[in-house]
């Protein structure tokens, strides 16, 4: 049975039922369900979830992005985002933010939970570098540095992926 708490952060509440039945499906453990950036964070400190899935574009004064920098900065926990939103800027802003995983709607069952596994491994791959790290007094700066640019390297890997046909297809459209 998969290991993992999760709190989803979605505006839309049948999205986010839907979301929530299929965490249930797959056997993790639900953290709660937050609609807005500030109930984001709020919750994500009640609750200590393992990941937290984030829609980009919510409702009210902080949008997901923001909200996913704080949650990350302030308690370390890790963002997936989920979103209908392939504009090129908004996901650049997203990916500076270091999340674990880019999600685009809609998706299925086998999409999220390969996407929820990918990004609760690295979590914990990276946890147990952090912990050598700090074993070894001499190298636990360089670990943690290493561990970072590896990550840098699969996120702007993914980006290009995502990025690259989303250029292409507003290039096509603009040549309408």
């Amino acid at each position: 049975m998969p290991e993992g708490r999760i709190l989803i952060v979605e505006d839309e509440h049948i999205v986010a039922m839907g979301i929530k039945r299929m965490l249930k499906n797959m056997g993790y453990t639900l953290a709660g369900v937050a609609s807005s950036g500030e109930d984001a964070i709020n919750k994500a400190e009640s609750t200590f979830p393992d990941l937290v899935l984030m829609d980009i574009m919510l409702k009210g004064e902080m949008n997901g992005i923001e909200a996913a920098k704080e949650i990350k900065e302030r308690l370390g926990i890790p963002v997936v985002y989920l979103t209908a939103c392939s504009e090129s800027k908004i996901v650049e802003h997203a990916w500076r933010t270091g999340p674990l995983g880019y999600i685009v709607k809609p998706f299925d069952e086998k999409d999220l939970q390969k996407s929820i596994d990918v990004a609760l491994r690295r979590q914990r791959m990276e946890k147990k570098e952090l912990e050598k790290g700090s074993d070894n007094s001499e190298s636990s700066l360089e670990k943690p540095a290493k561990v970072s640019e590896k990550t840098l390297d699969k996120c702007e890997r993914k980006f290009r992926k995502v990025h690259e046909p989303i250029e292409y297809a507003e290039r096509s459209q603009n040549l309408k």
